[in-house]
């Protein structure tokens, strides 16, 4: 029987594992509605605030679509926009008149009525903002930095103005006809600006501090809000624009983001993060901060004319696009779910801590199945990133699993984001190491939990969890029955030379130039102890990924071939960091199934 064309390397060493004829499916959740279950992001407000467009992925498509606020009417404005990871996506945005979408499709920027029609292709690059309805800000890309620049949408031919060096954008336009925008120096990947540009393309620092990132500038009625890492939290800061104070408006333990200006009530709108959980707030020109929504995952808010509209989601909600209107009152404007997810039992997300090595306390969220006889098996997920956290967000695989009977353990280890940033920066140059024990004390802490058997536990990642996951494998004092291994490294210092510019420079941000860390990249590259793996481990990668080379996939491989290690391999040739067709991914959880189903018997 031949292959289908969008799987690549199926190969196993040892013995492989099989379907188990004594397994049915689950009783609510199939892989096939967690597919179809569509994820909204990346708002924009029209400039009259009567609608908002956004970014859809739907069932292998990413477009870009248009709602009005009044009453939910919907229209998909592109149907050939490039497939994008939504983690990796940005927004579309309004014209100042609201009549086109600006939006970024496969290396492009894209135009469009924001009533849909033809698209049209600019330039290479990607959007920054509107300077009038004639002219666009963007950001070029060339000999591995960023700049902006300004076209003229009927002479797309880009005039660069701004910082020559480092990265530039989230470009604001004051009223005056400056800019504001981000700038990233190349000499501290800790560090990002924020600059004022002025139409002759001079520039000068507004906010700028060495190792502490600013960013999300916002522009106010004669007022700049903004986001600084300010010890261990970022805070909000305001300023005026040719001023040298800057306030400390709101701050404490949480991370603000995603802010945004609402002129009827004087107030900023933004997001605080804490430990896996956002709440939607409303800050006042005061400092005095109120929850406007709690709890869950919430995303890029804009200001309508009826309220804040944003995206939400939580472990038993799925992406949906909420409006929060004056009275506080929430309305749903859009839930792309089918009716199997939501109808479906969720299980309840519980928060869990507990002592790893130096005894550092490690919170993770867990997931149980319902009760069952017998002590369950269990899997241990460490995110992707490193510099990212699990939230308390929807994970409808998580919820597959948990069906099957499986416990589900997602951990925040050291490293992780929304627990202070001398948490997030300890794992810095000691990637596989305090990281790895993370992992291990979390499967122990499941083996002692009493309904979980302490024989049947896997761990599974993907991107840096899948380093986790092989990492953790090679450790002799492991307690995993099996790994899985998603597009992730095994070599950081061949993948150093093999990633795309954002990956290498968030491992130089974390473990330093190689030139200067040879010994801890060595150390900490799991492949340099691969005879030491006793266990089955599962490896998957796209052929197309960029951030994590499939080469890095391969190293693996031929060292388990070459130790006699038990191994499952494939690839698969449509996808990249993240695996976003339909065939693809539904194959990989089934294969995920029947791996675990296998191994954890």
């Amino acid at each position: 029987m031949s292959k289908p064309g969008w799987l690549g390397i199926d190969e196993f060493g040892g013995v492989a594992s099989e379907s188990r004829p004594d397994h049915k499916p689950p009783t609510h959740w199939r892989p096939e509605a967690v597919f179809a279950t569509a994820r909204p992001h990346h708002l924009s407000a029209s400039p009259d605030g009567s609608s908002v467009a956004f970014v859809l992925d739907l069932e292998g498509t990413t477009d870009v679509w248009a709602l009005t606020v009044v009453d939910g009417a919907l229209t998909r404005v592109t149907t050939d926009r490039g497939l994008v990871a939504y983690w990796e996506d940005s927004p579309p945005v309004w014209s100042p008149d609201g009549t086109t979408l600006a939006y970024n499709s496969s290396g492009y920027v894209c135009l469009v009525s924001a009533s849909g029609g033809p698209t049209r292709r600019l330039v290479a690059g990607s959007v920054g903002a509107w300077l009038d309805d004639q002219r666009l800000v963007v950001s070029i890309e060339r000999d591995r930095c960023s700049r902006l620049a300004v076209i003229d949408i009927d002479d797309p031919w880009p005039l660069p103005l701004g910082p020559t060096t480092g990265d530039t954008g989230q470009p604001r336009v004051l009223p005056d006809g400056r800019l504001l925008a981000t700038n990233w120096p190349k000499d501290d990947f800790s560090r990002s600006d924020i600059v004022v540009i002025d139409p002759s393309g001079d520039w000068e620092t507004l906010v700028g501090h060495p190792q502490r990132r600013a960013s999300g500038p916002v522009v106010s009625e004669g007022r700049i809000a903004y986001v600084l890492e300010d010890g261990e939290w970022a805070s909000l800061f305001v300023t005026d624009v040719d001023s040298s104070e800057h306030l400390r408006l709101a701050g404490g333990e949480r991370d603000f983001s995603n802010l945004c200006w609402q002129s009827d009530n004087q107030t900023w709108i933004g997001v605080a993060t804490a430990r896996g959980r956002s709440d939607l707030v409303q800050i006042t020109r005061e400092g005095a901060v109120a929850v406007l929504a709690e709890g869950g995952t919430w995303q890029t808010p804009v200001v309508t004319s009826l309220g804040v509209v944003a995206v939400h989601e939580a472990s038993d909600s799925p992406p949906r696009v909420i409006l929060i209107d004056e009275e506080g009152e929430r309305r749903v404007l859009y839930d792309g779910a089918p009716g199997a997810v939501r109808t479906a039992p969720y299980a309840k997300l519980e928060r869990i801590s507990f002592a790893s090595t130096d005894d550092l306390e490690i919170e993770a969220f867990l997931l149980r199945p319902a009760d069952t006889p017998n002590p369950v098996p269990a899997v241990v997920y460490p995110h992707g990133g490193p510099t990212s956290h699990y939230a308390d967000e929807w994970d409808g695989y998580a919820q597959y699993f948990v069906d099957k009977g499986y416990a589900w353990l997602a951990i925040n280890f050291r490293g992780s984001t929304s627990y202070g940033r001398g948490f997030e920066r300890s794992n810095h140059r000691d990637w596989g190491r305090g990281d790895v024990d993370d992992c291990i004390a979390a499967a122990r802490h499941l083996a002692g939990l009493g309904w979980v058997d302490p024989n049947r536990i896997a761990i599974f990642g993907a991107s840096y969890g899948s380093y986790l996951a092989l990492a953790s494998l090679v450790r002799e004092d492991n307690p995993f029955a099996c790994a899985v291994a998603k597009y992730g490294d095994c070599d950081i210092l061949t993948s150093w030379a093999q990633g795309d510019r954002e990956g290498v420079e968030d491992l130089e941000r974390m473990m330093g130039h190689p030139s200067q860390n040879r010994d801890g990249y060595r150390a900490a590259s799991p492949i340099n102890n691969i005879e030491k793996i006793a266990r089955p481990i599962l490896v998957a990668h796209g052929e197309q990924d960029a951030r994590v080379h499939p080469k890095q996939a391969q190293e693996l491989v031929d060292a388990l071939r070459r130790v006699g290690a038990t191994y499952e391999y494939i690839t698969y040739p449509s996808e990249g960091h993240g695996l976003l067709r339909r065939e693809p991914q539904l194959h990989f959880y089934r294969r995920l199934e029947r791996f675990l189903d296998w191994h954890l018997m």
